[in-house]
């Protein structure tokens, strides 16, 4: 049986080339994307790991120090790290989605009574969500 590496201290590289005004634009998101992020941990039907996901992509290409920041960080860095190393989501974040998902459908279905069409892009759109999160590993292979 193999035996996993622990997860990474360093961040892979980060790329601050370019245009000043783009690397502004990128910190930017990655700091609005965090908040987002942040307030998800909170707030039961914002999600927490697709915005950290954005964020750590935004400060990939602006700033090795926020990257290596959220990269390292004790409560989101390991996450990202299995993100990164496995493509991992976890079993308790794919239920916790589905049920957003399932709950907002169900919202738009019976309380907003949206019209049937708009209702089923949504439900379209939910349905690949859903098979995308479900087809990621839930754990390391090995």
């Amino acid at each position: 049986m193999p035996i996993e590496p622990p997860l990474e201290q360093s961040p892979p590289s980060v790329n601050e080339d370019g245009n000043p005004r783009f690397r502004w634009l990128y910190q930017a998101l990655g700091f609005v994307c965090v908040g987002l992020g942040v307030l998800g941990a909170f707030l039961p039907l914002v999600p927490t790991t697709p915005f950290l996901l954005v964020a750590l992509w935004a400060f990939s290409r602006s700033s090795r120090r926020f990257h290596h920041w959220l990269y390292t960080h004790p409560r989101y860095g390991p996450r990202l790290q299995e993100w990164e190393r496995h493509g991992i989501v976890p079993m308790k974040v794919k239920l916790t989605s589905l049920s957003a998902m399932t709950a907002s459908f169900l919202f738009m279905a019976f309380v907003l009574r949206v019209k049937w069409h708009v209702l089923a892009a949504a439900g379209s759109l939910m349905l690949v969500g859903a098979v995308y999160v479900f087809s990621r590993p839930s754990r390391p292979p090995g």
